[in-house]
């Protein structure tokens, strides 16, 4: 047995690792790298580590395009194989990979525009809405907890990883020349006590463990009362009747989002104000959540009896055409704009991050984790100045910074899951998906509560098993 490692390695983006066993390849996810344009673009149309047509299986944790994101390519290049994937993920993934499509197929077209004035070769989109439809009739998607043969004495079983709607930790169970190896992956690990989602899973003990490290420094704010101090940022906006911009993820953050003001409006705790999903993703994504309550924890349950439905509200508006969200930045605060992208890359965030950072009455509430150099971090550092589509502005807008929505496990809740694990039975920890001083850091903590075999591997490593 082999694990190769090649995506969201010493990084947080790109997920993908290679499992060879029993003369059988597969992928643990196959995601798509995002960062610096020009290195995004070369590093996610090749596959230079394996050829696509070789393998037999990919095992989908979830939707998120870093980690769903390149799947439509590696269709393209060859890959006739199965997906498997919880029934959630395969919803999401739909909508989320077509969306995709349709950012590739217009990125390349205004790129492209330039291009031929410049007498240069055209650029052809990574991928379309034909590899799309191709993709996903490759899907087979399974229950949490039901096991199943992938290939001859390859085992798999999916439990709740607690992060997004259908996001699984992967546990598998390989025979291989008389012995039996059980390896488990985290993908992306969900924080006890999140809204809307149950609790991260434990599997059963491995000998081998790739474990996400996002947070493996960082401690993230307390989760017993999330909604006090979005509560207060509500507060503040009526006072003054600001307009509030959320730059939020369109699948987990938004649905996350709109359920907190839900709760906090239906108790009174803060005066109604209007509140626009500005997101046709999100707008789709909402809907597959509706679809999957078999996905929400018990708090989530007793309310969807009670108030029927947690994403729907007296003045919560849904918005998918582009003169609705225009509109937007003719109307007088108090209001909330949720829209997305959640690192401020893209999308119509862009707009009204334009139309509204330079007036300082107003809010922007970051709610989520942004990569090293997009404006999203830049945003959460407070940085004076900014730049949006190429003009600068001056960032006079109050900046609000939560980071206990975030979707992730922080270093005390990445710890207390690996606690769990027979530390004797483990024979190497990887750390995955983190960015390398994040990795350092959860390493020193590991090796501190008795495992030590913590390994942080660089792209291309092999290991035999």
């Amino acid at each position: 047995m082999q694990i190769q490692f090649i995506g969201a390695v010493k990084t947080v983006t790109g997920s993908m690792h290679l499992i060879k066993a029993n003369g059988y390849s597969f992928l643990l996810d196959c995601g798509l790298y995002q960062g610096k344009r020009k290195v995004a673009f070369e590093i996610n149309r090749k596959f230079d580590l394996f050829n696509p047509e070789e393998m037999n299986v990919v095992i989908l944790s979830h939707a998120h395009i870093d980690h769903s994101g390149n799947l439509p390519s590696l269709v393209k290049k060859g890959f006739k194989g199965n997906i498997y994937a919880t029934f959630a993920t395969r919803d999401l993934s739909s909508v989320m990979l077509r969306d995709s499509a349709h950012i590739q197929e217009k990125d390349v077209q205004y790129v492209n525009k330039k291009r031929i004035k410049q007498n240069k070769t055209p650029f052809e989109p990574l991928y379309t809405s034909e590899d799309v439809d191709a993709t996903m009739e490759k899907f087979i998607a399974l229950n949490y907890h039901h096991e199943i043969e992938i290939a001859p004495g390859i085992n798999l079983v999916f439990a709740d990883a607690g992060h997004i709607l259908g996001s699984a930790i992967t546990f598998l169970r390989i025979t291989e020349n008389g012995r039996i190896i059980n390896l488990g992956f985290s993908a992306d690990l969900g924080r006890p006590n999140l809204s809307i989602l149950r609790d991260p899973e434990k599997i059963p003990d491995v000998d081998f463990f790739l474990c996400e490290s996002t947070y493996g420094g960082r401690f993230l704010d307390n989760l017993t009362n999330p909604d006090a101090r979005l509560t207060e940022v509500l507060h503040n906006a009526n006072a003054r009747k600001s307009k509030i911009i959320i730059p939020a993820f369109s699948v987990g953050r938004t649905q996350e989002l709109v359920y907190a003001f839900h709760r906090i409006f239906e108790s009174n705790r803060a005066k109604r104000m209007p509140v626009y999903v500005d997101s046709p993703l999100s707008v789709n994504a909402t809907e597959v959540f509706r679809l999957h309550p078999e996905c929400f924890d018990n708090e989530t349950s007793r309310f969807l009896l009670k108030h029927e439905d947690p994403f729907g509200f007296y003045k919560l508006n849904y918005i998918t055409d582009v003169e609705d969200s225009k509109a937007l930045n003719d109307k007088n605060g108090p209001m909330v704009i949720i829209s997305s992208s959640g690192m401020c890359e893209a999308g119509r965030i862009l707009h009204h991050l334009a139309n509204n950072v330079e007036d300082a009455n107003n809010i922007i509430l970051v709610v989520g984790y942004s990569a090293v150099n997009t404006l999203g971090r830049r945003i959460a550092e407070k940085e004076k100045t900014i730049k949006i589509f190429g003009d600068e502005y001056n960032l006079n807008a109050e900046v609000v910074v939560m980071n206990s929505f975030s979707a992730h496990a922080d270093s005390n809740e990445l710890i207390d899951y690996a606690d769990k694990f027979d530390k004797d039975r483990i024979q190497k920890f990887f750390l995955v998906h983190g960015d390398f001083d994040q990795q350092e850091k959860f390493k020193i903590r590991l090796d501190s509560i008795g495992f030590n075999n913590v390994i942080i591997p660089s792209r291309g490593d092999i290991f035999e098993i």
